[in-house]
């Protein structure tokens, strides 16, 4: 009995030394190409972490990650709070999942603006996903990102690809600001939408309808489905309105219940006859060009920002710019220059 004790707790302990043990870059690449789980996981946390040694190493993942993406599609699911984007994403990735699919879901949870901290709660709204072995879910904080979309959510989308994931979901906190970040990363941009509260009218607003690819009316159930059919026909006659998307493809509006899992086969139908017109032509490889493109701009920005304020320098001389921002003794354009001028002038 002893040795067996023996035997159990070394066994534990050498595990407990496993997980503190931070594996190298090509062991985390070599399990992300093996599909591992835990080191996809412990890989997109290097890459979300803001010290500068795991983002040397996360570069290097993401480097010998790229090439080998193969052929996914990147869909972009976003809605106001309360309009049901876990429970459509179970359905539907249940259904993905079903039909042979591997999928990830890229779920970005709102962070307090006061203590900074985040509920990450998808996992436990997920509960029949996440124990599907064709499924990864990963829920990250938005943080200070615009519009509640991750810091780093592309360099996961490259990881997931890589691991072998067909369909990458990436769901955002909400209708704001997203639109553009995430437009920015995906291939196809679902909308969700509620009707009988008052979201029919919201949704008409331009900005967020000239973004999405397709407008889902979710909750359509019970007593719900007429309002649901009628919010539909308002969608379609606003939709008329738009001039034709670049690619030629005319964004539809369907209904769905994620709780009976009604209209979800639809949606994933209409999105393979946008996959495959995309595919015809030409359009999937150059919005995939751009949205690359996009992400350099996008880094170089925030590699910039990053070393402005982290300089010695600027440290030194922004707080009197602030103080004096405060007291109305200066404009905040006025300090922005003399900040601009410091870091100039400082080698």
């Amino acid at each position: 009995m002893a040795v067996k004790k023996n035997i159990g707790s070394n066994s534990i302990s050498k595990i407990q030394s496993q997980r503190k043990r931070q594996p190298s870059v090509d062991e985390l690449v070599t399990g992300i190409h093996k599909g591992d789980q835990s080191l996809l996981a412990r890989a997109i946390t290097l890459v979300e972490s803001t010290q500068e040694a795991h983002q040397q190493k996360a570069y290097e993942i993401v480097e010998k990650c790229l090439s080998n993406a193969h052929d996914t599609l990147r869909i972009g699911i976003t809605g106001v709070p309360g309009v049901g984007k876990s429970t459509f994403i179970e359905s539907f990735g249940k259904m993905l999942t079903r039909l042979g699919k591997k999928v990830a879901v890229l779920a970005v949870d709102p962070s307090s603006t006061i203590s900074k901290g985040s509920i990450l709660g998808d996992k436990t709204r997920m509960q029949e996903l996440v124990k599907d072995p064709k499924a990864f879910i990963r829920p990250s904080p938005s943080g200070d990102s615009l519009g509640g979309v991750a810091r780093k959510t592309r360099e996961s989308i490259i990881l997931c690809e890589a691991a072998g994931y067909d369909i990458i979901l990436v769901e955002t906190v909400g209708v704001g600001q997203s639109e553009t970040a995430v437009h920015s990363m995906v291939d196809f941009f679902l909308l969700l939408k509620l009707t009988g509260a008052g979201d029919e009218l919201q949704g008409i607003k331009r900005g967020i309808v000239e973004m999405a690819d397709a407008i889902v009316i979710n909750k359509a159930e019970g007593n719900n489905i007429k309002r649901a059919q009628r919010a539909k026909s308002d969608f379609e006659r606003a939709l008329h309105l738009y001039p034709p998307k670049e690619n030629n493809w005319t964004p539809k509006v369907l209904t769905c219940s994620s709780i009976e899992r009604t209209g979800i086969a639809e949606i994933w139908e209409m999105i393979g006859e946008y996959h495959i017109l995309n595919k015809k032509n030409g359009f999937f490889i150059r919005h995939r060009k751009d949205q690359n493109k996009f992400w350099f701009y996008q880094t170089v920005e925030s590699l910039l920002k990053q070393q402005f304020y982290q300089d010695a320098t600027i440290k030194e001389a922004i707080t009197p710019l602030v103080q004096s921002v405060e007291k109305n003794t200066i404009s905040p354009f006025r300090a922005a220059e003399k900040l601009l001028q410091v870091y100039r002038k400082r080698s």
